[in-house]
């Protein structure tokens, strides 16, 4: 098949499906006795003793640039944010036929590259050609272990309510790598660069690493971003979240951004943050640990009795940049 060309619709065939797809299997885990191969319906798979199963599964659908890398970033997050370590993907790839072969293979190329960073082994899943979209449909699983159940049911009033790095991180690198021309305006081509390196800090699992032990609840804050993940939170509990607004970090080019473009970076879609539900008298230890690992963060507020001051409520920017 020549480059350019319209892959044939339907599944690939199997010399196909083994060069451009199954070759990647991301991390190699000796818990997977069966993994992706040519024939074989489901993988198998070990399971230890004594841990809790954690799964999650999302798509990709605002991205387009790096979407292969973001998909594992995604998905790995929520494992993350349960004190899990996630361990193997499941990943369903539906491509426009006029893609190519070569494009499924740079995605897969992408999953493959995250997935040993992150040390995830990929198991199975499915690969497609269609007519019917225009844009690529990605959708990840990934199954995980937890040694214990981050619940949201405890969660106590007088606990403090922490976040990593700077809201809106995961859009931002979104607008940089998608949509440049919005952000040339008011950014330099070096600062824009450097807001597509952001996409390697997009992982929370450092920071989970750090906090896991000591945490009641943690979250990642993807859709609706930083506020958006604090109603999401607020709506699971009885109690009031009372959150610092000045508090939050922002980094000066998102400002720089926002001001220009007319949005609150706030609700700027920001995977790659970790919001954390921290005990009072656990607080010092986990700042503790974040310091050593180098690992910005702030205390950006606390649960108290009553209704506090964060509503149970959504708006997500993203989208309406994309589309100006």
């Amino acid at each position: 098949m020549k480059h350019g060309e319209c892959a044939p619709l339907g599944k690939l065939p199997p010399d196909l499906l083994q060069s451009k797809i199954l070759r990647y299997a991301g991390f190699e885990r000796p818990e997977v006795k069966i993994g992706p191969r040519i024939g074989e319906d489901a993988a198998v798979i070990e399971w230890p003793e004594g841990k809790f199963l954690v799964v999650s599964s999302d798509p990709i659908v605002g991205a387009s640039q790096g979407a292969g890398r973001l998909l594992v970033f995604v998905n790995s997050n929520d494992i993350f944010s349960k004190g899990g370590e996630p361990a193997f993907l499941v990943v369903t790839l539906i491509l426009p036929a006029c893609d190519g072969h070569e494009k499924a293979s740079r995605i897969m190329a992408e999953i493959d590259d995250a997935c040993k960073e992150t040390g995830i082994a990929i198991v199975g899943g499915h690969t497609e050609f269609t007519d019917r979209y225009d844009v690529p449909v990605m959708v990840g699983t990934i199954f995980g272990t937890a040694p214990r159940v981050l619940s949201a049911d405890d969660i106590c009033p007088g606990d403090v309510l922490l976040m990593t790095k700077h809201a809106g991180l995961e859009g931002m690198t979104i607008l940089a790598q998608d949509r440049p021309d919005l952000l040339a305006p008011f950014l330099e081509l070096p600062e824009t660069e450097e807001i597509r390196e952001w996409t390697k800090r997009l992982t929370i699992g450092p920071e989970a690493r750090c906090l896991a032990r000591y945490a009641r609840f943690m979250h990642d804050p993807t859709e609706g971003g930083l506020l958006g993940g604090l109603s999401e939170i607020a709506s699971l509990v009885r109690w009031g979240l009372q959150v610092d607004l000045d508090a939050v970090p922002v980094h000066p080019y998102t400002r720089r951004a926002s001001e220009a473009l007319g949005f609150d970076p706030r609700r700027l879609i920001s995977s790659g943050v970790l919001l954390a539900v921290i005990p009072e008298n656990e607080v010092d230890q986990s700042m503790a640990e974040l310091e050593r690992q180098k690992i910005p963060f702030a205390v950006i507020g606390r649960v108290v009795e009553g209704k506090g001051n964060c509503s149970e409520s959504f708006k997500e920017e993203l989208w309406g940049l994309l589309a100006r």
